[in-house]
């Protein structure tokens, strides 16, 4: 479980085995970390595999793979990662899973003093579980839902958010990691299947 509050940053190194394993370095995260650990890579819980001198390993599956933009990486590329949430944590964004819904496609990144604003296009299947105000991931932080399409939504950045994180780096056409926030799609799967009455 996370916070899509993004504890530190780390460059893709390069794929392995094919695309069936990530491999990247953040300097000093190889010591917060042993096999088998999860860690949030731009939104996608993964396990480490391997530490390999300063490298950290992950192995993604054909799921993954399809579901994600983790098999669209060039090396050098700056990635979002997240440390666990622990029961002694603050919960500073909302809950995470790290379990991608949906790609989505960056339509602009516009200035907005003294921020950003992220406009990205998103499945309409996600539609329901969006909402104004509400919460969603992209690449693994956690925004607030400013403007609300039918297959599209805005977000702000604040100047926290570009220093810490790669959205400010991102381009038109860009693919992006989707997660809806987690309550809302209990509450909607819960509603959906309740019997009508009348």
């Amino acid at each position: 479980m996370f916070t899509g509050i993004i504890s530190h940053q780390g460059l893709f190194r390069g794929y392995r085995k094919g695309r069936s394993e990530l491999g990247l370095e953040s300097p000093g995260l190889e010591t917060k970390l042993k096999v088998g650990d999860s860690l949030a890579v731009n939104g996608v819980c993964l396990s480490l595999v391997a530490a390999v001198r300063s490298e950290l390993r992950f192995d993604l599956s054909r799921e993954t793979l399809s579901r994600t933009t983790l098999g669209r990486f060039r090396p050098g590329d700056r990635l979002n990662l997240e440390l666990p949430l622990t029961l002694a944590a603050p919960l500073s964004g909302h809950l995470v899973s790290g379990h991608v819904d949906g790609v989505g496609t960056v339509l602009r990144l516009t200035s907005r003093p003294p921020g950003k604003r992220l406009a990205v296009s998103f499945p309409t299947a996600l539609r329901p579980f969006l909402v104004p105000k509400g919460s969603v991931a992209v690449d693994g932080v956690s925004l607030t839902v400013a403007s609300l399409g039918p297959s599209s939504l805005e977000v702000e950045l604040i100047p926290l958010t570009l220093a810490g994180t790669n959205l400010g780096a991102l381009r038109p056409g860009a693919p992006v990691n989707l997660e809806c926030d987690m309550v809302g799609k209990y509450v909607y799967n819960f509603l959906s299947q309740k019997p009508r009455s009348g």
